[in-house]
């Protein structure tokens, strides 16, 4: 097979003539080898308990939903800030300043007990601020809320488990067709009716989230004060004193925490606003709401010994009286009149008191 192209036209001067050339290209094909190849079996490449992902797993938006939705099932409390633009320095001086932050507000271990410093955590390592991807996270946030993954017994090999990125968990964050036929939608509009949770409303442009990994009103009430100080000298959430944090009142910290904003909250699955959130961190520490789970265990005590004790003590107190009252009704009454004594007339009349004198 002969294939033959032919090149534009090009017209060559010479100081003495023009001369047309048209030049043409050969290009000789040959057919391609026709290779048969013995048809293969299917070699089965996931574990039986890890079925296939319903979306590509290498992807970098399904490493983001697995990672978001093990965030969601791991955190119980999460702050939801909204960021405009914050450059690299900026956010490196936040991070720095809430880690001092959080190391000096964590509660020192007692010295010569190896065993209580063990336990105790470096919060600056455990409280992370992050960015997310908004529409990312809220195809997380739908599948943590709503999808439960169903048991199956591990002693069949053939057992699958649904995980967050299988069909049964991208069907589980849509309504069901009952719910769409009664709110009237058919057709196209009922294709993109995704369900919702209160945390969504928050999710509206450039998001951010502060994670804690437990609910520590301390740990809350120190990263308020970083992110989102009250003003106000009597406020329960100042910023930090220049004294005590230099590198808070920097440029580029300041510039920083200018450009965020605190919409609210998730804690342990409710979603609160501004005045909850710092309502939470104005509660007393685990310490304090222990002790007084004590004082109220305590005073039931006493109050139920008070008033078993009652009873008793009012029924001593009228045994006591009714006793007083018989002693004294058993007593000779004394009138002011001196008894006769024995071997004297009653009529007998008694010297007075000149005659004795005399």
């Amino acid at each position: 097979m002969v294939l033959r192209i032919a090149l534009p036209r090009s017209r060559v001067k010479l100081p003495f003539q023009s001369i047309q050339q048209c030049s043409y290209a050969t290009v000789v094909s040959t057919p391609p080898s026709i290779q048969t190849h013995p048809r293969s079996t299917s070699i089965q490449l996931h574990s039986p308990t890890q079925p296939p992902s319903y979306r590509p797993p290498e992807l970098r938006k399904s490493q983001l939903h697995r990672q978001y939705t093990s965030l969601l099932r791991s955190t119980p409390l999460m702050l939801v800030l909204q960021h405009n633009n914050l450059k690299a320095s900026e956010w490196a001086g936040i991070r720095r300043e809430l880690a001092l932050a959080l190391k000096k507000a964590a509660p020192k271990p007692v010295e010569g007990d190896a065993a209580a410093a063990a336990t105790i955590s470096d919060p600056s390592e455990t409280v992370n601020i992050q960015i997310i991807q908004t529409g990312i996270f809220s195809a997380a946030l739908r599948v943590a809320e709503f999808f439960r993954p169903a048991t199956t017994s591990t002693d069949d090999p053939a057992a699958t488990t649904a995980h967050a990125l299988s069909e049964a968990a991208y069907k589980s964050a849509r309504p069901s067709k009952r719910s769409l036929r009664k709110a009237g939608l058919r057709g196209r509009a009922a294709k993109h009716i995704k369900k919702s949770t209160p945390l969504h409303r928050l999710l509206k442009g450039p998001i951010a989230v502060l994670t804690f990994p437990s609910v520590e009103p301390s740990q809350l009430a120190t990263a308020l004060k970083i992110v989102a100080p009250t003003q106000g000298s009597s406020s329960a959430f100042p910023a930090p004193r220049r004294k005590d944090a230099p590198g808070y009142y920097e440029p580029a910290v300041q510039a920083g925490l200018q450009k965020l904003l605190l919409l609210g909250a998730r804690v342990d699955g409710k979603v609160v606003d501004q005045l909850g959130v710092r309502h939470v961190g104005g509660l007393p520490g685990l310490e304090g709401l222990r002790a007084q789970l004590v004082g109220v265990l305590s005073s039931a005590g006493m109050g139920l010994t008070s008033a078993l004790e009652s009873a008793s003590r009012s029924v001593w107190y009228n045994l006591e009286a009714r006793r007083l009252d018989m002693e004294e009704q058993a007593k000779p009454k004394e009138e002011g009149v001196a008894m006769p004594e024995a071997g004297t007339e009653p009529g007998a009349e008694t010297k007075s008191e000149g005659e004795v004198k005399a």
